[in-house]
């Protein structure tokens, strides 16, 4: 992407009244937003810088854009004082970096989470000295070679991989890849958390490796498992279960469909001496459920973090019969006083709804629910106040008791 002056990039205009969203601090232009008559928009290529500015011809930032997506464009620097190139993105990175470090005494972390760090469309997850990017839009792929430089100068890893197999890359008419941007990867990558070291498979596991964002949740419930028997749903490498049997559990039983997860999960079990308390089950979550009650099989704890159910607007009511089903099923697999965590990743579900949800399942169960917290992404993953996508995790960690 061109470090040239901001002032000679081609111009995207927007229609009167279309800033006032950019302006409250939001940072997408939608399609139907442009004045395609003064800046068609197939003039540009996907990915382009381009200077937004409002229908007075007052500039908004410089961002970059994508005729082929709803989300035409997206602003990354307000004013025109900065180019989109290497400067740009260590600074931003610096500024990322120095949060993490003030929250973390370990260098294993979400580093930088797009639109809330500033740089829309670009996430980095750190893994001590590996760090795994993922590119979601047509402008941060144009600029891997940038982002690339600016880690380099920043964090010096041993090595670097772009996990870009997102289906939210659909919506960019961008491929689905994974590979190594540089350095080698003849170690093993692993995490910490908890006191816990846990193996990963960044180019072939799920996302980029490790889930984050859950781990200030998951520091909240370890209180309540010790001397109890917990069930980990959709438990991918066991984040929740192995906490659980450090903290003292006395019987840990993971369930996934991944056989290729479950084994990287018993590798960690064993590496980390727990493998007397762990187990596991591979099969499809609501069946193994179902065959959990039929073994009549009970449970203190029931965690239950599940992939996004609603992956679009349209899915909405599906998704909440989704949320409905898999929320009894734990529920009648709890003992009389026990703790059920529920979570959901999907923007488009409310956090009331979630809710709605578990209490709609347990009026039918004859149960009583008492929320004993409220569960959202941790700290590494901040909001941004005016771009509600940023807050999509939601959860309840909750006391089920007889009516």
């Amino acid at each position: 992407m061109s470090t040239a002056d901001p002032s000679a990039l081609p111009v995207l205009y927007l229609k009167p009244g279309e800033d006032a969203r950019l302006r409250a601090g939001h940072l997408w232009v939608f399609s139907n937003e442009v004045d395609t008559r003064r800046s068609p928009l197939t003039a540009f290529e996907p990915g382009a810088p381009c200077v937004i500015v409002d229908a007075a011809d007052r500039a908004l930032g410089v961002g970059y854009v994508n005729p082929a997506s709803l989300i035409a464009a997206r602003l990354v620097a307000r004013g025109t004082a900065h180019a989109l190139d290497r400067s740009l993105l260590v600074h931003r990175l610096n500024v990322a970096l120095a949060l993490r470090q003030r929250l973390y005494s370990e260098p294993y972390y979400r580093l930088l989470f797009g639109e809330s760090d500033g740089v829309p469309g670009l996430t980095l997850d750190r893994f001590d000295d590996v760090i795994v990017a993922q590119a979601t839009t047509a402008g941060v792929e144009r600029l891997k070679p940038e982002v690339e430089a600016a880690v380099r100068k920043v964090l010096k890893p041993r090595a670097m991989v772009w996990k870009n197999d997102a289906g939210i890359r659909a919506l960019e008419n961008l491929p689905m890849y994974a590979d190594l941007a540089f350095g080698e990867l003849a170690a093993p990558v692993a995490v910490r958390e908890g006191g816990l070291r846990f193996e990963l498979d960044v180019l072939g596991g799920q996302k980029t490796g490790w889930f984050y964002d859950q781990r200030a949740n998951r520091d909240r419930y370890v209180r309540h498992v010790g001397g109890r028997r917990v069930l980990d749903v959709f438990s991918y490498l066991g984040a929740w279960g192995l906490r659980a049997a450090a903290a003292g559990a006395t019987d840990v039983l993971c369930v996934d469909a991944s056989q290729a997860a479950l084994q990287r999960l018993q590798n960690a079990a064993r590496d980390n001496g727990l493998e007397a308390r762990v187990r596991v089950a591979q099969g499809d979550a609501f069946d193994m459920l179902k065959a959990l009650r039929a073994s009549r099989e009970h449970f203190d704890v029931v965690v239950v973090d599940p992939p996004a159910f609603v992956k679009r607007r349209k899915d909405l009511a599906q998704g909440r019969l989704a949320y409905r089903r898999i929320n009894m099923a734990a529920m009648q697999l709890l003992a009389p006083d026990g703790i059920l965590v529920s979570c959901s990743c999907s923007h488009h579900l409310p956090r009331s709804e979630l809710l709605a949800a578990i209490q709609a399942g347990a009026r039918e169960l004859q149960r009583q629910v008492q929320v004993l917290e409220v569960l959202q992404q941790g700290p590494d993953h901040p909001i941004h106040p005016a771009i509600p996508e940023t807050d999509y995790l939601k959860g309840y960690l909750c006391r089920v008791l007889p009516a």
